[in-house]
This record gives structure tokens, sequence and C-alpha cells, in this order.
């Protein structure tokens, strides 16, 4: 076994739902440190590290996140790890604990806030839908994977939790909360500084920023959103796959994935801009 192949299925650890269920449902926000290798994570790095100047130089391959940072949609096949990422035994977990066994991956890509990067305006990735805010069921997920290990001045992630169950009838698009609302997230802010090898997971609804990159060095972090039946996120991104790589997947794989299958991947433009972090920073 190589250090970038998982675990055979006999030495997999099982997860506790009930802990799973209680974190998303509860915080917002989950982690499993030390999920991938050191070794794992640098190559994914490298990936990343080349697809970003090609994103940039393309029309609508890159979105602004705000000042100094950037969003690209990404194929499957563009990185080496597809594969074992989406098998993951504690991603596996998480999603069919929170999402049901039907669940599909919809999306990847990835979130680079480079030097110079200011606060994000405190805000979540989408709108809340009826199953959320009529049934109070959580339908879709996003995963974090950090390429570097996070210090102070790298400009950290920070969440609010509990607050993906937050009113957002006074919320501008549905997303961003007024300034009047700041004391209650800044209250409740929690920074995280993840190491290479770490996995998060939350709930995108969950209000939380990007803070401002002090540090010389870029943050790449690798995002993987997964929906439940119905959620509809998929209208939103552009997930292909070849029909040979599609071929090379096992069915326990290909089970999860809500793709268009393609001979011939085709540039991606990204679809899933959020105008209030376009327009400025907070």
């Amino acid at each position: 076994m190589t250090t970038l192949e998982q675990k055979s299925e006999a030495t997999q650890p099982q997860y506790d739902v009930a802990s799973i269920m209680g974190a998303i449902y509860g915080d917002g926000i989950t982690g499993l440190k030390g999920a991938f290798s050191r070794e794992w994570i640098a190559q994914l790095g490298e990936d990343i590290a080349g697809l970003y100047p090609a994103a940039l130089a393309r029309p609508g391959g890159a979105v602004g996140r705000g000042t100094n940072r950037h969003y690209v949609e990404i194929h499957p096949e563009d990185i080496r790890g597809f594969r074992e990422l989406v098998s993951h035994p504690w991603i596996h977990a998480v999603c069919e604990s929170v999402l049901g066994p039907e669940y599909k991956f919809v999306e990847i890509g990835f979130d680079v806030p480079n030097p110079g990067a200011k606060d994000q305006p405190w805000h979540r990735d989408f709108r809340v839908g009826e199953e959320t805010l009529l049934r109070r069921r959580l339908d879709s997920l996003a995963f974090n994977i950090t390429t570097v290990d996070v210090e102070e001045d790298m400009g950290p992630f920070e969440i609010a939790p509990g607050t993906q169950w937050d009113d957002p009838s006074s919320f501008d698009h549905g997303m961003f909360p007024p300034s009047s609302l700041y004391p209650r997230y800044e209250a409740r802010a929690q920074r995280k500084y993840p190491k290479m090898g770490d996995v998060s997971v939350r709930s995108a609804l969950t209000i939380h920023r990007g803070t401002a990159n002090r540090s010389q060095k870029a943050r790449p972090v690798l995002v993987l959103g997964v929906d439940a039946p119905g959620a509809g996120h998929d209208e939103w991104h552009d997930f292909q796959i070849t029909r040979a790589y599609y071929e090379t997947l096992p069915q326990s794989v290909r089970d999860h994935l809500l793709c268009r299958l393609v001979d011939t991947l085709e540039p991606i433009v990204q679809g899933h801009t959020i105008e209030g972090l376009m327009m400025g920073d907070a």
C-alpha cells in the first residue's frame, strides 16, 4: 500500500452517526484531523498550483470572491487523488449520515485567498431553501481541504457556529446579513487553523467569512460540494467526467456522482457567483 492509498475496508474505522449529526445540526461544522497523508495533500497542492494560473488566463475560468481571492471550479480528473477523496470512509459516513444514502457529489473546485486578501463580509454560500427553512432539514454539505498548514496571518476561515438556522428575511440577496447582526457573529466567531491532511465539513448556510491574508503566502483550499436528492445545487455547476475516466471508477463511486458524461472535457465557466463578494470586502 502506498502513502497515497486509503486503508483497506477491513481496517477502516467506524464513525458515530449521532456525533456527526449533532455537529452539523448544532455548530454547523465539524472535521477530521489527519484524514489524508501530507504526501497526498502535497500532490493535491501541486495539481492546484498548475490549474490556478491556467484558470486565471481563461475567460470565465475563475471568479472573484473579494480582493485577491478567487474560486475555480475544476473537473474531477484535474486532480490525481479524486477517487481517494470521494472514497474516504469519513467523507462517506458524513454524507450518508446527514444527506442520506443517495447523496451526490455535485461540485469540486478550489478557493485561493492570496496575499492582500481582505476580510470578507459575513455571508452564506446559498440562499436557504424550503427544505431547511420550513422542514428544518439540511440538504447540502461543503467539505474543505487545505493544501497548507494555516497560520494566523494567512487569512484563516472564520465561522459563527449555529447560525445555519438564522432567519434570512433581513439578509441582502438572502445571503448577506445586515451589519447590525455583525456583533452576534463576532461574539460567536471561531477561526480555524487546519493542517495538511485535515478535512472539515460544514453547512454552507452557517454564517462565515474569509479573513485578511496579511502573509506573503497563498492559502489554497479544495472545495467538495455534496447534495441530498433534489437539493438542486447541481444547476449552478458543470460537473463533467469523461466516459473513459468514468469507466475506471468503482460502482460505489459512480453511484454518488451527479455529473455530465462527455467524450472530451470542456472548459468550465463558473456559474455559482456570489455577487456580494465580488462587489467588495467588509
